[in-house]
């Protein structure tokens, strides 16, 4: 049983770090062109900062989905973690919008939906468990600062 606990902790990880590879699919080619030509906000950081923040990111909501996922069985967990996939595929949309497509006004609109579903996913999390919901809030913080650069990065441009 204790193995099948720790492969579940292993599998949501993964789960969670894969949108994170698919969105840096979108990403990673866009830095050095399109991204780089950008008129930038004086609080926009340094590239080499996002890269391990989403990395920790991932991991946090990785952690959050198997203390839910764990519960299932025992608490109705259906419609938060329908709402936590919808969020991380919101999530990797936002990279396809913003880097893949070069349009940061639709990923604006898109990563304000993000943070909506984000919230309620947070909500709903917060009874089945506490640990789960709290680690999603550096997440919810990173991505409202995320939505204010995206903002500002469509008004400069």
């Amino acid at each position: 049983m204790k193995l099948k606990r720790v492969i579940g902790f292993i599998v949501a990880i993964i789960v969670c770090e894969l949108a994170g590879f698919i969105g840096a699919i979108f990403t990673t080619p866009s830095i050095p062109t399109w991204y780089a030509t950008l008129s930038k906000p004086f609080f926009n950081p340094p590239s080499f900062v996002f890269a391990p923040v989403w990395t920790l990111l991932y991991a946090l909501m990785g952690i959050s989905l198997y203390l839910v996922w764990e519960k299932r069985e025992k608490i109705k967990t259906k419609i938060p973690l329908v709402l936590f996939f919808f969020q991380l595929i919101l999530n990797t949309i936002w990279s396809i919008l913003f880097f893949g497509l070069k349009n940061p006004l639709l990923a604006f609109v898109e990563i304000i939906l993000l943070w909506i579903t984000l919230l309620f996913t947070i909500i709903k999390f917060y009874p089945v468990s506490k640990k789960a919901a709290l680690l999603l809030v550096p997440y919810i913080l990173w991505v409202s600062f995320a939505s204010i650069l995206n903002l500002a990065i469509f008004l400069l441009n």
